[in-house]
């Protein structure tokens, strides 16, 4: 993606706070025509001494896993907050709109998972992340069931082979910052998570 330098963030802590934090990911591969396939699903993040591993599944009838098995690199990306930005934020009048917004993008190498053991560790990732008491409730459904259910899924790691973090948030405007600040922490969710990161970054302004 294009990366102003003012934009860039190499901290490896702040991308996985967006990657966990805004785990709704977009896996995007191409088919076999060359043209842009897109899964859109949630991906537990795991941080090892290698880096950077991702964890999901997709329904058996979905054709991406093929596309990852015959062409294994592919991208993942993670939408964080974003928002309008109103130019009422500067002292003057020479200004125009814009949208701010956090994204990382992650180039990843797929291994496909396809038995039941490590497809129902997968799983439990995924749960752990969104709702821990259903793993009790889904080890109680017993093993005919649990297998029928794995059976319909193909799960995937996707090991990072690089990432790019984006944080666009008026860094280079700093005259804008507590009228900006002030303005997304009165707003809805994603702007009051924008003034967040804002504080997070030191950009309350004055």
């Amino acid at each position: 993606m294009y990366q102003p330098p003012q934009f860039r963030s190499q901290d490896p802590a702040i991308a996985a706070a967006l990657m966990r934090g805004h785990a709704f990911a977009s896996l995007i591969s191409t088919d076999d025509t060359g043209f842009p396939f897109v899964t859109h699903l949630p991906l537990h993040l795991e941080e090892g001494p290698g880096g950077f591993v991702l964890w999901g599944h997709c329904a058996r009838p979905n054709p991406h896993w093929r596309y990852l098995q015959a062409r294994p690199e592919a991208l993942a990306t993670f939408m964080g907050p974003h928002a309008y930005l109103s130019p009422k934020v500067y002292p003057d009048l020479q200004r125009v709109p814009s949208w701010n917004y956090l994204t990382v993008h992650c180039k990843v190498r797929a291994t496909l998972v396809e038995d039941d053991a490590g497809k129902d560790a997968l799983l439990k990732k995924l749960i752990g992340d969104n709702e821990p008491a259903y793993a009790k409730q889904w080890i109680g459904l017993g093993p005919d069931f649990q297998h029928k259910m794995l059976a319909g899924i193909v799960g995937f790691r996707l090991d990072v082979l690089e990432w790019s973090c984006k944080l666009k948030l008026n860094q280079h405007r700093p005259e804008a910052h507590a009228a900006q600040h002030a303005t997304y922490g009165a707003g809805g969710e994603a702007e009051r998570e924008l003034a967040g990161w804002m504080e997070r970054l030191g950009m309350e302004g004055k």
